[in-house]
């Protein structure tokens, strides 16, 4: 990557978000990051000399005023790391109506990405969705049900909503590869930070404690993100995959459908509001 480009992290007041945004500084890049709470956005932001916006994805309109201001300061963007996210309890609807998980941990990235569009395609950007084995574990999207009404679980919510960024990934790269756009999805690993620490899930926590002894730095769990930003699409990794350890890993069955994928993103755009 040359010097000098603009990285957009999403997330980026803590976890890998935060490593990530630190790791691009030090190439020398103009890191920009974006968090839910204002005052750890500040704190990283003031650390690293960093331009910092607070969104909450909960609320589309704020996505959809972070896209304005963004689009605004930043008519070109190179990078853009789709890592806001979140693990819920209890089923919960926003003040959009929608469930929380699907909500933020795909339908904001996706209608930020999307009113963003014009600065990726000037950046040929790279856009970079942090996903998770999740989706593998969990992950089962009914596309009549995206909400799980029927049936939920926070285990099943987040599983879905980590497949539909792998999903997302898939449709972003056929529709915008040829234009220059290079995405892909990731898997940090198992990293120990403050993600899901609220949650009352039974299984995610017995996961966690299970699990913890393999518990990564948000720094390990940033290293193939780091890679995806650092390294050239086309050449040390091929767009519209999903990677683990830097090189290519299976997930869901669904994550091939191509049917799927391009239902999600019009069923997401009608979800955004969206109007192209």
């Amino acid at each position: 990557m040359s010097e000098k480009e603009t990285v957009l992290i999403t997330g980026g007041s803590d976890g890998i978000g935060a490593a990530a945004a630190r790791h691009a500084v030090d190439r020398g890049h103009r890191v920009v990051i974006v968090g839910r709470n204002r005052a750890k956005t500040v704190a990283v932001g003031t650390e690293l000399g960093i331009d910092h916006h607070v969104a909450d994805y909960a609320e589309l309109d704020q996505v959809r005023a972070l896209g304005e201001t963004l689009l605004t300061a930043y008519p070109r963007i190179d990078v853009l790391a789709n890592n806001a996210g979140g693990l819920m309890s209890e089923r919960e609807l926003t003040v959009d109506g929608y469930e929380k998980t699907f909500q933020v941990n795909h339908l904001g990235g996706f209608l930020l990405t999307n009113l963003l569009l014009p600065a990726l395609l000037a950046g040929s950007a790279k856009v970079i969705q942090t996903s998770s084995v999740g989706a593998k574990l969990f992950g089962k999207i009914d596309i009549d049900d995206l909400q799980n009404e029927r049936k939920y679980s926070s285990t099943k919510a987040y599983g879905d909503s980590k497949l539909a960024n792998i999903l997302f990934t898939r449709e972003l790269d056929r529709r915008y590869r040829d234009q220059g756009i290079a995405a892909a999805a990731f898997h940090p690993g198992p990293v120990g930070s403050s993600f899901g620490s609220d949650t009352t899930s039974t299984a995610i926590r017995l996961m966690y404690k299970a699990l913890r002894w393999a518990l990564i730095s948000p720094a390990k769990g940033a290293d193939t993100l780091n890679w995806l930003i650092d390294e050239q699409p086309n050449r040390t990794w091929e767009p519209g995959l999903y990677y683990v350890k830097r090189k290519p890993g299976t997930t869901s069955r669904q994550a091939d459908d191509a049917e799927l994928a391009a239902q999600l993103w019009d069923r997401s755009t009608k979800l955004a509001a969206l109007v192209h």
